[in-house]
């Protein structure tokens, strides 16, 4: 049992509908009730009465590596594909010694949102996806003291993953593989609340899903398919969607050796490019700068983690 004193979360377990996964958990934020409140004017004073009103969850925030992570990208992926799978689950807060301290159950819940972190050749960092979700109940309690399934070495597996371990393809652009650098994007779930009938917390229902533009860099001697598609494009008015493209931005292994998963891409657009501010006598690459809007995008596991 755990002796009296200061609580330290050094650990996270992730469990979904009864299922815990074997995701390393980064971070987690977030996922309490909380009221809103109003304040009244009485008579002619200047003086307002306080009081609570409607109740509403914040929704939860969770960076996770993707080593044991299938249960949680298949939800991803279900949601994109507008498969609205609502989950229940729970988060344990564990300290360093892997014994309980905290649990959050969730129910009823929608992911609002999934955050790629920046991608870049140069980093030597592991990568974590983020997602938001939005449930319609929780319960907090304390926990009971008892050891965590954690395994303590998941953060170390998470390196199977790493920020620079990205590859984009766009088909007719071959060169679109040299892409150095993609900054950070989110995939969007709208959610509306109601409130209705007795119940003090709102219900809530997804809507339409906002797929982000990409925005990349890459070397200007890679950039001349680019550059022409640029020039087709926008410069010279070509139609869309004759001119628009299908592509894929595949998750390597740290030996680039597999590809792990995949989001593959429709509808794509080249909206904009230029070349990124260039100083004389400077020794640095000189790159260019482009976006690419993205009508849809599913994210595609049959890679290396083996999802269904």
């Amino acid at each position: 049992m755990l002796p009296k004193g200061t609580y330290t979360s050094g650990h996270f377990e992730l469990e979904i509908d009864g299922h815990p996964t074997t995701a390393y958990l980064k971070s987690v934020e977030g996922g309490f009730v909380h009221a809103n409140v109003i304040a009244e004017p009485i008579g002619p004073d200047n003086h307002r009465v306080m009081h609570t009103s409607t109740v509403e969850i914040d929704p939860f925030t969770v960076d996770f590596g993707i080593s044991g992570a299938n249960d949680v990208l298949l939800w991803i992926q279900s949601s994109w594909r507008k498969d609205w799978s609502r989950r229940n689950g729970q988060i344990t807060h564990a300290n360093f010694d892997l014994y309980k301290t905290f649990e959050h159950e969730f129910y009823d819940a929608l992911i609002s949102e999934t955050t790629f972190p920046t991608l870049d050749g140069a980093s030597k960092e592991a990568a974590y996806i983020k997602i938001k979700v939005q449930p319609e109940a929780v319960v907090s309690k304390k926990a009971d003291g008892s050891k965590t399934r954690v395994n303590s070495t998941l953060g170390s597996k998470q390196k199977l993953w790493m920020l620079s371990g990205f590859r984009l393809n766009i088909d007719g652009i071959t060169n679109a593989q040299y892409t150095n650098k993609i900054e950070s994007f989110t995939i969007k779930q709208g959610i509306q609340k109601f409130y209705t009938g007795a119940s003090r917390f709102p219900q809530i229902e997804p809507t339409k899903i906002d797929f982000p533009k990409l925005t990349c860099s890459i070397g200007l001697n890679y950039a001349s398919e680019l550059i022409d598609w640029y020039d087709a494009y926008v410069v010279k008015g070509g139609k869309d969607p004759k001119q628009q493209k299908t592509g894929s931005l595949e998750f390597l292994s740290p030996d680039r050796a597999s590809v792990l998963f995949r989001l593959n891409l429709y509808e794509v657009g080249l909206p904009h490019l230029q070349i990124l501010p260039s100083k004389a006598n400077a020794e640095d690459i000189k790159r260019v700068k482009y976006e690419l809007f993205v009508g849809r995008m599913d994210l595609d596991g049959s890679g290396a983690l083996g999802m269904e």
